[in-house]
């Protein structure tokens, strides 16, 4: 398969167990791959050395500024752009649907690709639709600090086939990582902040997310109907424990924000937002030409 027009970017903290599979599911298809690393500690670095492919460091300030530094600052060439976690596979289904669909010059200026979650080793039926590839100069992402969105200037399309996602290895992960999630969002709701775009239930897919999700905490039987939408709509159902285990998580996850969102209401102290940790800068990466490149002299603390 030839190259596509497609600049890949996966950021990066401390993904030497995630990042080779990402990196070899789109490398040879993409005509680019951009890796933006927060300083981690592990072998994140030499991993996308090994795999020759571009690498700069940016210390994590949070998702959406990284996100749009990267789209800002990268120096991409080709005219479309893919988002990638470094815990997420292209499969070969997906990179024929997306060489179909750019053969025909599309229309579109981003396309909804379907992400199917694995938990416990094995893929679930519940996804998520979001954008994930945009024409460049398009797009940028919603000025939030967790569960980032992007903002398209033009027709949105759809694809059918998925990026498989595999999410946290064990519970134990995926507690750390939604402790950290459940508690940037009670900040966002404890201090107003914006949400991702306008809420409207006659309006966009994410204008209507973002209105439910605006509401929910004050909709009677919440869980209950949360519980009923996780099993019967989403399909938990067909995966048996594993389903079940996920959509108990869904709710756990809500518990926690509205549970953390009182207490700051309760003690009058916001939080920190919550930065995981991280190291200094690598040497290679500083005294590379594409490192010296994205940051001017007086903008490398940025």
């Amino acid at each position: 398969m030839a190259k596509l027009p497609i600049t890949v970017i996966i950021l990066t903290l401390n993904e030497e167990f995630n990042l080779p599979g990402a990196i070899e599911s789109v490398k040879g298809w993409a005509e680019e791959v951009f890796v933006v690393d927060s300083c981690s500690t592990d072998r994140t670095v030499d991993i996308a050395l090994e795999h020759g492919v571009g690498i700069v460091q940016r210390p994590f300030t949070n998702y959406s500024d990284q996100w749009n530094w990267a789209i800002d600052n990268l120096p991409i060439k080709t005219e479309w752009m893919m988002k990638l976690d470094a815990d997420e596979r292209v499969n070969n289904e997906l990179k024929e649907e997306i060489c179909e669909v750019l053969s025909t010059d599309p229309e579109e200026a981003a396309f909804v690709i379907p992400v199917r979650n694995w938990f416990m080793g094995k893929p679930i039926h519940t996804k998520v639709y979001v954008v994930r590839l945009w024409r460049k100069n398009k797009s940028r992402f919603s000025d939030v600090i967790v569960n980032e969105h992007l903002i398209v200037d033009g027709i949105t399309g759809r694809l059918q086939c998925h990026i498989e996602h595999h999410d946290s290895p064990d519970l134990h992960h995926w507690c750390e990582k939604q402790n950290r999630y459940t508690t940037m969002e009670a900040i966002m709701r404890v201090r107003g902040d914006a949400m991702a775009t306008t809420p409207k239930f006659f309006g966009s897919p994410l204008e209507r997310r973002m209105y439910l999700k605006k509401i929910f905490f004050s909709v009677p039987f919440r869980y209950q109907l949360q519980w009923i939408y996780e099993i019967f709509v989403r399909g938990a159902w067909r995966d048996g424990f594993r389903g079940l285990t996920c959509a108990r998580g869904e709710i756990v996850k809500l518990r926690m924000i509205e549970l953390k969102v009182k207490e700051i209401k309760t003690t009058g102290r916001i939080p920190e937002e919550p930065k995981a940790p991280h190291g200094d800068y690598d040497p290679r990466i500083l005294a590379s030409d594409l490192q010296k490149l994205v940051f001017s002299d007086n903008r490398l603390s940025d």
